[in-house]
């Protein structure tokens, strides 16, 4: 069933695993060119293991299911039928993250990694209408110095590397952790994200913010907890990359219809609507939107409001090409005709 046009505007996609846009579909193929052996008796099998009751169960598929990506060829397939199917829902750019930490632990060099996901993205932009940028995750959970080691096998390619995030999980894994490796990462002038106030209470949001300089922060769920930080994050223009439907399948809300997206809107702070792990958690970026019209009763000038905090909060700033998009995108915003 095709989208609705109000679920189809032109839209940024901030917060965006790469990893987490592989469909069984495609696990099932690209398992078999590898030779690799996947639990599941089929395609639907292995959707039903999709039923995650936390954080940590969904994680747990989701590096599982990371052991089919070994070549180059493997990561463009994945990048090239996430923007394929991301074009068809309205996405003009996208930021998308990756987790090489995940991979050299399997053995597959960053480099491959690199290599794969930018050959997809070097031609989406003539391919499939939509600019890209592309974030380096470092995983929460592992040491700092792995983190740190990571970033410094990353230098060969920061040349197609925009800025660095952390996520995974982050219950007991507080920014301060990565103080020295942002830090790091800011000397190379590489823009800083992260995920905070998902499950973590808003003290994670203050630590992303002051202690790792983050321009972002991936989710920021909980901050309407703390109304000093909703202050500040609405003061300084800091933009929350929000995921709805992440947030009801991972259970930190229980329906959509419970969620503050509107709440946070009211109170002044720059929200962005994501899909997160599409393939894992029932919907793209247009799925997204769609979703959050119908549950939360939303006008559609709230959803050109979303759609134009996407554009704004984006990396679309590097450049004169860059400055040129942002303003070609939000024109189509204001265009945009439900």
């Amino acid at each position: 069933m095709s989208l609705a046009p109000l679920a189809r505007i032109p839209k940024a996609e901030l917060h965006l695993h790469i990893e987490g846009t592989l469909e069984p579909e495609l696990a099932f193929a690209l398992a078999a060119r590898n030779g690799i052996t996947l639990p599941y008796a089929d395609t639907e099998a292995l959707r039903k293991a999709y039923l995650f009751t936390d954080l940590q169960s969904f994680l747990d598929l989701y590096y599982e299911l990371m052991a089919v990506l070994l070549t180059e060829d493997d990561f463009e397939a994945l990048a090239d039928a996430y923007l394929a199917r991301a074009a068809e829902q309205g996405v003009r750019h996208a930021e998308i993250f990756f987790d090489p930490q995940a991979h050299t632990a399997r053995g597959v060099a960053l480099g491959t990694v690199v290599e794969g996901l930018s050959r997809a993205l070097a031609r989406s932009e003539e391919r499939h209408g939509v600019s890209t940028k592309l974030i380096l995750c470092f995983l929460r959970d592992l040491p700092a110095e792995s983190a740190m080691e990571t970033l410094e096998a990353a230098k060969p390619y920061l040349d197609r590397i925009v800025g660095v995030g952390l996520d995974s999980a982050e219950v007991g894994n507080p920014a301060s952790k990565f103080r020295e490796v942002y830090a790091a990462a800011d000397a190379l002038g590489l823009r800083k994200v992260a995920h905070a106030g998902e499950e973590g209470d808003p003290s994670y949001v203050w630590e992303a913010l002051d202690v790792l300089g983050v321009e972002r922060v991936d989710h920021g769920l909980r901050s309407m907890e703390d109304p000093e930080l909703v202050a500040r994050l609405v003061r300084d223009r800091v933009p929350l990359t929000l995921c709805p439907l992440s947030n009801v399948r991972l259970r930190t809300i229980e329906v959509l219809e419970d969620h503050p997206l509107p709440a946070m809107m009211d109170a002044g702070l720059l929200c962005t609507v994501n899909s997160d792990d599409p393939a894992y958690f029932g919907g793209y970026a247009g799925d997204t939107f769609h979703a959050v019209h119908e549950a939360l009763a939303l006008d559609p000038e709230r959803m050109r409001e979303l759609a134009r905090n996407s554009f704004e909060a984006a990396f679309l700033d590097g450049s004169e090409e860059d400055e040129a998009r942002r303003a070609r995108y939000l024109a189509d915003v204001e265009a945009w005709e439900f």
